[in-house]
């Protein structure tokens, strides 16, 4: 009799500082958490601020291998902090450090003569502009190009009928913004194909060139080269670059919670046997989803099932932008009562600069209940008391932790940010419109889904890579194991 076997092979090898995919499509970049000095310590209070002014950025309107990169920075949120990527650009290819930002579309850089951008970063990272003319590449994006119309559907592209030239402003709700006009060139990362073959893949992307900023996107503090724009519109890098069939039109990340912080971005699908899907909302700007309970201790709380209903500014979102997480009031209320219930025995509750705080001589794990995001399709999002606490300084003998969710005044949001996604794989499944998650280690190595030819999935191990990886080590190490895929299929037949 034939042997028989799945038309699915999954990969176990794991290869010390490689990324590497067999004849697939994701891509991973370097993912930093990044901090300034260590004396930028924050109250709460201020966090909250930092998260309003996030919040304003909630914009109201042929198969490819993986790539692999460190990730450094510390992730506290007791300190400013964002998570970016370095991404290369142009020809010759100069490297660009871009926030990750999941509440817009667009990629866009400074450019060089802009007005207003901060020439150097409290995050001790150097500055770069783009200059189009520097590079043999670049093109400027007119009003003709089916890209700009498209941008124009979405509010993410304007034009001028003088210079025919596709541009762009963004405004966010703290007052700050950037303006700027569209470039189309070449973006930069290394690939491993099918087939052995090896080498450094581009793809020709549209993103802004901004020429001003105003308000906090002046600020040296916190100052990075742009922002990469992770929604679903057509201008976004995950929507060219699937369209192109580069990448699946799905991203992923796994956020680091402890001292050491980082984390992996990886375009393409993290793939895990425990994780749990909830359906997006259909025809929303941001990650919404159906949030339809909560339960502290096993018991769901007494809320309005109205409360969670979703619209353009009401519903619940995921955004990995957001230090802290927000509820809505009816929401938030139910949820610090029925803490205060479950730990009144065990612990001293204080009130700090409006912050429901704890005094405890205890482990929290100890003391405080498990909480439960509940959402469509059966999909719980589980919280251990430090994923929805923050320790804050100590007083006297005893430590103190507060609530990590606040409320936005006026507003009936559900936004879950850092604080309840570290330590977890998020997956955007575009494709098949949901979202995904599962509690992990963000230090491992994860396993990507690729597609090696029609019908056929493959799961691959995939780690960050250290820049000082040698590229002919990793040539090797692709040899050896398409060498060992070989031989194991021509053992299973």
């Amino acid at each position: 009799m034939a042997a028989v076997f799945r038309d699915w092979v999954v990969i176990t090898v794991v290869i010390t500082e490689a990324a590497v995919v067999m004849g697939g499509f994701p891509a991973t970049f370097k993912l930093e958490r990044s901090i300034p000095l260590a004396s930028h310590e924050l109250e709460l209070s201020e966090l909250v601020e930092r998260d309003r002014l996030r919040h304003g950025r909630l914009l109201e309107s042929s198969p490819v291998g993986v790539v692999g990169f460190p990730v450094s920075g510390t992730y506290d949120p007791f300190i400013v902090g964002l998570y970016y990527t370095t991404l290369q650009l142009g020809s010759p290819p100069r490297e660009f450090n871009v926030q990750i930002d999941t509440g817009s579309d667009v990629l866009w850089v400074g450019c060089n003569s802009c007005n207003g951008c901060p020439k150097s970063s409290g995050l001790e990272i150097p500055l770069n502009f783009f200059d189009p003319g520097s590079s043999s590449t670049a093109s400027l994006v007119s009003c003709s190009d089916q890209r700009c119309s498209s941008g124009i559907q979405a509010s993410d592209s304007t034009c001028s009928g003088s210079s025919n030239q596709c541009s762009y402003t963004f405004q966010y709700g703290d007052g700050s913004g950037t303006s700027g006009y569209y470039v189309s060139d070449l973006l930069h990362f290394n690939t491993v194909l099918p087939g052995s073959t090896t080498g450094n893949a581009t793809a020709s992307i549209m993103f802004g060139c901004s020429m001003l900023h105003t308000g906090k996107l002046t600020d040296s503090h916190r100052a990075v080269d742009g922002i990469f724009g992770f929604g679903q519109q057509s201008l976004s890098v995950i929507s060219q670059l699937s369209s192109q069939q580069v990448t699946p039109r799905a991203f992923s990340h796994c956020l680091k919670g402890n001292d050491d912080g980082g984390g992996i971005l990886v375009l393409g699908e993290i793939v895990e046997p425990d994780m749990v899907y909830t359906p997006l909302v259909p025809s929303m700007p941001h990650y919404n989803l159906d949030l339809r309970s909560i339960s502290v201790g096993g018991q769901v709380l007494s809320i309005d099932a109205s409360v969670f209903s979703t619209s353009i500014n009401h519903g619940a979102i995921i955004d990995s932008g957001t230090t802290l997480s927000y509820l809505a009031d009816e929401a938030y209320n139910a949820f610090i009562d029925a803490i205060n219930n479950a730990v009144s025995e065990h612990v001293h509750p204080v009130l700090s600069h409006g912050n429901q705080c704890y005094l405890i001589t205890d482990s929290i794990g100890h003391i405080f209940p498990e909480a439960s995001f509940n959402f469509a399709g059966g999909a719980s999002l589980i919280l251990h008391p430090e994923d929805f606490l923050i320790q804050q300084n100590p007083i006297g003998g005893s430590a103190v932790w507060c609530i990590g969710f606040k409320t936005i005044e006026g507003q009936k949001l559900t936004i879950l940010g850092d604080l309840v996604m570290k330590d977890k794989i998020f997956v955007y499944d575009l494709e098949k419109q949901r979202i995904g998650w599962v509690n992990y280690d963000c230090s491992s190595s994860v396993n990507v889904s690729v597609y090696s030819e029609p019908g056929k999935t493959e799961f691959v191990n995939a780690r960050p890579i250290n820049n000082s990886s040698s590229p002919d080590n990793l040539w090797t190490t692709v040899a050896l194991l398409l060498h060992m895929f070989m031989l194991a299929c021509v053992l299973l037949l």
